[in-house]
């Protein structure tokens, strides 16, 4: 048994090879702008899309956690909004779990659901969901609308590093270190893919320019952590 990897298990290797605690910034970081979405603590900065309140979302050994036993099904969205930006963050699905990152969040009464406005990048356990079997739909991609160009994720029940990258319309999708989906948002090309898509029956999906980051609760059991974001 490594005894050293029990003890500390909320240890990361941070850019420099040295251990870093999770949901925290290094000295490099702040420098360069970075800014914490997730205190590790508490849900500050949080709330239920369209409701004050967080719903079945708790803070959990250091996570955003989704407790599947409480009632109430609603996504979890950042109280600001951005525009461009750098967005990082670990996500760990349950078996056979679905959830998604979606951005470009914006809240109003006539908006149903944070996916009636935003893209998503897929949090999928692709061997246990039935999602993993539509293409376009399984881990990493840009939910509907573009598949990986190179899988890269991990099972269920283990962390993944993924990175959302919005800037001047430009858009790239990251996990694990490998690139999954580069596409140019709001010209010709993505107006003829969202008319292709499951989302052609919203008309404001994917037409906003900022907007907020938003959990998704898919009614399965997820767990996020290290959530940062730099804008650009």
């Amino acid at each position: 048994m490594n005894l050293l990897y029990f003890a500390f298990p909320a240890l990361l290797l941070g850019v420099t090879g040295r251990a870093q605690t999770v949901n925290t910034l290094s000295p490099a970081e702040k420098q360069d702008g970075w800014k914490l979405l997730f205190d590790g603590s508490t849900l500050q900065g949080w709330h239920s899309y369209n409701h004050s309140a967080t719903a079945r979302w708790e803070v959990k050994d250091g996570t955003i956690h989704l407790d599947k036993s409480k009632s109430g099904q609603c996504d979890i969205t950042t109280d600001q909004a951005f525009a461009d930006f750098d967005l990082k963050l670990e996500w760990k699905i349950s078996k056979n779990g679905n959830s998604g990152i979606i951005f470009n969040v914006v809240e109003d009464p006539k908006y149903d659901d944070p996916y009636n406005t935003g893209p998503e990048m897929q949090v999928l356990d692709n061997e246990g969901h039935s999602d993993g079997k539509i293409h376009k739909h399984r881990a990493g991609n840009l939910y509907d609308l573009i598949a990986s160009s190179k899988e890269s994720v991990k099972p269920a029940g283990q962390w993944n590093q993924a990175e959302i990258i919005s800037k001047g319309g430009q858009l790239t999708l990251i996990l694990n270190g490998v690139t999954q989906v580069k596409t140019i948002m709001w010209d010709a090309n993505w107006k003829k893919m969202i008319a292709g898509s499951k989302f052609k029956e919203w008309p404001d999906f994917g037409t906003f320019k900022s907007g907020k980051i938003d959990l998704q609760d898919h009614t399965d059991e997820v767990w996020y952590r290290n959530i940062k974001i730099k804008q650009l």
